[in-house]
């Protein structure tokens, strides 16, 4: 259990409804995955980003790569990689292990730099998480050297389902048949 040692802005799982946590207030971590914190809050799950982990008498996690330069192609490997550190704030489990990523491209942009360009879904179409999501994907992707844009595009077709999640995820999840 820890103390919320100044105020924290955070987000309520899974409604996606923004709310601020008070000084002095009891909270359980549940899960500390991918540079932000799910935690439990008076029986509720709320998700506080990394750069606000001080709130919690952790070191804050940030995501800016100063050494971005937009001079050469991108590698797609790193971007799956950067992909690998987004997690569902309920699951603990990658996006890209729960099958979440339907499409990643990269394409020049006219007037130089790269753009990245991401399908993806959620497990649950009415999840208010989602933009949380897509904004902790756009701003991940965009630490990868030579990407300029990102482009994230959320859709609900195909409509997920478990038999989208890799081998791993299905035996971590214990949703292996």
């Amino acid at each position: 259990m820890e103390i919320l040692k100044r105020d924290c802005d955070a987000v309520l799982i899974p409604a996606g409804t923004k709310i601020t946590i008070p000084a002095g207030t009891q909270v359980t971590i549940t899960q500390a995955l991918g540079g932000s914190y799910t935690i439990n809050i008076q029986g509720n799950l709320a998700r506080i980003d990394g750069k606000d982990a001080d709130a919690l008498g952790l070191q804050p996690v940030t995501n800016i790569d100063d050494d971005n330069v937009a001079g050469g192609p991108v590698d797609e490997a790193k971007v799956w990689a950067i992909l690998k550190t987004c997690y569902d704030p309920e699951i603990p489990t990658n996006i890209v292990d729960l099958g979440l990523i339907y499409e990643c491209s990269i394409s020049a942009i006219e007037d130089g730099g790269n753009r990245v360009n991401i399908k993806m879904t959620l497990t649950a179409v009415g999840c208010g998480m989602g933009p949380i999501l897509v904004e902790d994907v756009r701003n991940k992707v965009l630490t990868v050297p030579n990407v300029t844009k990102a482009n994230i595009e959320l859709v609900f077709d195909p409509p997920w389902d478990q038999s989208m999640m890799s081998e791993e995820a299905k035996l971590r999840t214990g949703m292996m048949w």
